[in-house]
């Protein structure tokens, strides 16, 4: 027998990668990740090489159900490598793979909720060809023909991403037409960055059957509308069992150079959506707070009833790197509480 294998990588375009894939048609039973062949293209194709030196190899990392194609096909999400097998320089994946397992014990988890707007050519959707809609008010979590646009792409989506047997946990209509997140974790650093991966890629092609388009642009509409975010839940065995844990990872985001450090990679035009307006926080202050918003990092205020739980970074934009983020979130906060003794 044969099979389809659909191979997803991430290219080196910037500021913000996009996602590839080509498919494999592999003959035999699926035996598993390991037994999945390596497979090459044309970096210089995809901004990750020259054209005299072009070729560079994807290498299968995480696997799971084609939900578009259904049957015995699968999904193959790749990391980019270079030809003598080490990371190429696009390749995000490795740097948190390393952060992750020298901070495994502390048992480090994730919920990312992640935004994005549907667009109709060049409008999102939900917009009059001229002009305006109605302001923002109704529309989060919303329900009606005159609030609510995309609910047949988005639930084709959540089906497909269950199908697929990723972590997603939820899903909603956010603040503007056309704009809606979903939510994956939580679960590990890595598991939940190939997951988020794995989720964009088919939010990408499930549009597509639909004849719209989704965008993770952080602004994607000028003025008094929200942007998009990604939202990044995170929390570690200490921060689970007690409330001084929460407080030292808050406290660890905002010391010395961390606000900017983690900013500058929290996804590109991240100014033009960290305004201070908009449930958001200026780009360039650092501020954490119980159930506020409008802070750089929120504590639910379950967490403080509760006096343990988790925290929010409210910063990263929609268009962020997932593997960055979780890396960055992992090694300031865990090696915080490392030097605290709150391990």
């Amino acid at each position: 027998m044969t099979f389809k294998a659909e191979y997803i990588w991430i290219d080196g375009t910037a500021p913000t990668a996009k996602l590839r894939s080509k498919t494999k048609i592999i003959t035999g039973d699926f035996a598993g990740l390991d037994a999945l062949p390596i497979w090459g293209f044309d970096g210089s194709s995809t901004n990750q090489a020259e054209g005299h030196a072009s070729d560079r190899v994807l290498n299968p990392v995480f696997t799971c159900p084609d939900p578009i194609r259904g049957g015995d096909d699968i999904l193959v999400l790749c990391e980019v490598l270079d030809t003598d097998m080490t990371p190429h320089r696009s390749n995000t994946r490795a740097a948190l793979a390393e952060v992750a397992g020298r901070f495994a014990a502390q048992e480090p988890i994730f919920g990312i909720e992640q935004e994005y707007t549907f667009f109709d050519g060049s409008r999102p959707l939900g917009f009059p060809e001229n002009g305006f809609p109605a302001p923002q008010g109704g529309y989060y979590c919303g329900v009606g023909a005159d609030e609510i646009f995309g609910r047949d792409v988005v639930e084709a989506h959540l089906d497909n991403c269950l199908k697929a047997g990723l972590a997603i946990s939820g899903i909603n209509a956010e603040v503007m037409p056309g704009q809606w997140e979903f939510q994956v974790g939580p679960v590990s650093p890595l598991e939940v960055s190939d997951h988020l991966w794995v989720a964009r890629w088919l939010l990408y092609r499930t549009a597509e059957d639909f004849g719209v388009s989704a965008t993770l642009d952080p602004k994607p509409v000028k003025g008094d509308w929200n942007g998009a975010g990604a939202h990044t839940n995170f929390s570690t065995k200490a921060m689970r069992e007690g409330y001084d844990a929460i407080i030292t990872a808050c406290e660890s985001l905002g010391e010395g150079s961390k606000p900017l450090d983690h900013v500058k990679n929290y996804g590109a035009g991240i100014d033009e959506r960290l305004t201070g307006l908009h449930e958001t926080a200026p780009w360039d202050k650092y501020t954490y707070g119980v159930s506020d918003r409008g802070a750089s990092v929120r504590i639910p205020w379950q967490v403080e009833k509760d006096g343990k739980g988790y925290i929010e970074d409210r910063r990263p934009n929609a268009n962020v790197d997932p593997y960055v983020v979780t890396r960055l979130l992992v090694d300031t906060c865990c090696a915080a509480l490392e030097k605290a003794g709150q391990v």
